[in-house]
């Protein structure tokens, strides 16, 4: 689904390439079978609109919005497992998948970012790549749902995957539940994520200040991102 790689180009960090090979993406859309005319379009000036304002802004902004916290990460496991261990062992089966499919990663990629997995997903045959879509839908609605929070067009590509993947999420539900969800980009909010993190490097130091804990309890929360089941289709 060649969608599915204009998709993935899109998501990725914005570079000069993407400005030098407008044309190819335009005649991609225009030769797509899987997507509405409407749809097309849409990616077009989408692509159009992101292209016709200077490359520096547009990286700046990408990383404003995908690099900092958590929130809006396009690491697919981190809205599911968090720093948990399972995280671990879902990044080897992943892998394992995409070798099956002679994909074969950089040693700095990591398997769950958003853009490798639609590229995987492009290569397989119809019906499967669509299942793969689904597999990830409510992380998709999720996303989808704090993008729009955040006032960004990026929104847009996330929408057009749920709707290639046809699925019954309801996107309005889901941006119910992130309403009163606290923001993990701002500075407040990093400040507090490295301090907990120096928390935690201390006390795996074995230092047994009875301060570090109620100074660990302070932060807790201070940032929740919401972790998802993806296996039942909704959020814990």
């Amino acid at each position: 689904m060649i969608e599915l790689l204009i998709v993935s180009r899109l998501l990725e960090y914005p570079d000069a390439a993407l400005w030098q090979h407008q044309q190819e993406f335009y005649d991609a859309l225009a030769a797509s079978e899987n997507l509405s005319k409407e749809d097309a379009h849409a990616l077009g000036v989408f692509l159009r609109d992101l292209t016709a304002q200077e490359m520096l802004d547009v990286q700046a902004s990408y990383s404003e919005l995908f690099d900092r916290g958590r929130a809006t990460s396009l690491l697919l496991f981190e809205h599911v497992h968090g720093e948990s261990r399972d995280r671990g062992q879902a990044m080897v089966d992943l892998m394992a998948q995409y070798e099956q499919h002679g994909l074969v990663l950089d040693s700095r990629e990591l398997p769950d970012h958003l853009p490798l997995y639609l590229e995987y997903l492009a290569q397989l045959p119809k019906n499967d790549a669509l299942n793969g879509l689904q597999d990830i839908a409510p992380i998709l609605a999720l996303l989808s749902a704090r993008l729009q929070q955040r006032e960004s067009r990026y929104a847009e590509l996330f929408d057009l995957l749920l709707k290639l993947a046809d699925t019954a999420i309801d996107g309005r539900k889901v941006a119910e539940k992130i309403a009163d969800e606290a923001r993990d980009d701002t500075p407040q909010a990093l400040d507090a994520v490295w301090e907990e993190e120096q928390v935690k490097f201390f006390a795996d130091q074995g230092c047994g200040d009875p301060e570090i804990t109620v100074h660990q309890r302070r932060f807790a929360g201070a940032v929740a991102p919401q972790y998802l089941n993806i296996s039942t289709g909704g959020q814990q």
